[in-house]
């Protein structure tokens, strides 16, 4: 498939340029120090399946549309009853571990290099406020952060992926999607978006139906296929 012509490029966030994982199993580990990998574990896919199940109901119409910052304050509450730690301000840092997200090792440079020949959006189901904590303490550069509160909901729904369309000044066509999450990707199909998938350990891969633009290890393998086409340096 040739690569495609395309004038911007937007970004998932979590997951795709921060490991997201690792930054709530460190705060739950700071939560209760005494928990062994194991019971780490448990408590980071509790917080994962409330997150998960709380956005799908908000997308499903079964829930009033929130930020992400109640459902964090929520997921940290559920762990830290979980894990019998009765502390309000324990739990309070850890409701603000999303914002404190290591980036993949390749992300600072990669988003560099892609700088220098396309305008660059983050398009996040972060709240604003978590984006911009988590853009800052990452190191991610940016021309433009989208959160999905600008769209009162969440992705895979296509109104946040508008946000770019909409910010962009461009057909849809012409941005690429770059994601680790198969699903979105498929989100932003529905509005015509290019898109790129990038391998990462936490993200949702692609199954044998996905038809996507491109394919990558990494942003350096990214960057170097779009700047086949692009001319982007090296």
């Amino acid at each position: 498939m040739p690569e495609p012509e395309i004038d911007a490029v937007v970004f998932d966030v979590l997951g795709t340029l921060v490991d997201e994982p690792a930054g709530i199993r460190a705060g739950i580990r700071a939560l209760d120090p005494s928990l062994d990998d194991a019971g780490t574990e448990r408590l980071l896919s509790l917080w994962q399946q409330h997150i998960e199940r709380e956005q799908r109901r908000i997308l499903d119409g079964d829930r009033p549309y929130l930020p992400s910052d109640v459902l964090d304050r929520e997921a940290a509450e559920l762990v830290a009853d979980t894990a019998g730690v009765g502390d309000a301000a324990a739990v309070a840092v850890l409701a603000l571990s999303g914002r404190q997200l290591p980036p993949w090792p390749d992300t600072v440079a990669g988003l560099a290099r892609l700088a220098e020949r396309f305008p660059l959006i983050g398009l996040s189901n972060a709240s604003r406020t978590a984006l911009l904590g988590l853009n800052a303490h990452a190191g991610l550069r940016w021309h433009q952060a989208l959160s999905a509160e600008d769209a009162r909901t969440y992705k895979p729904d296509p109104a946040v992926y508008r946000l770019a369309v909409t910010v962009s000044g461009l057909p849809p066509e012409r941005l690429l999607m770059v994601a680790a999450h198969a699903w979105d990707l498929r989100g932003a199909q529905s509005l015509g978006l290019r898109t790129a998938y990038v391998a990462r350990p936490v993200g949702d891969p692609p199954t044998s139906s996905d038809r996507f633009d491109l394919h990558a290890d990494g942003l350096a393998g990214l960057a170097g296929q779009l700047g086949t086409a692009h001319g982007l340096s090296g």
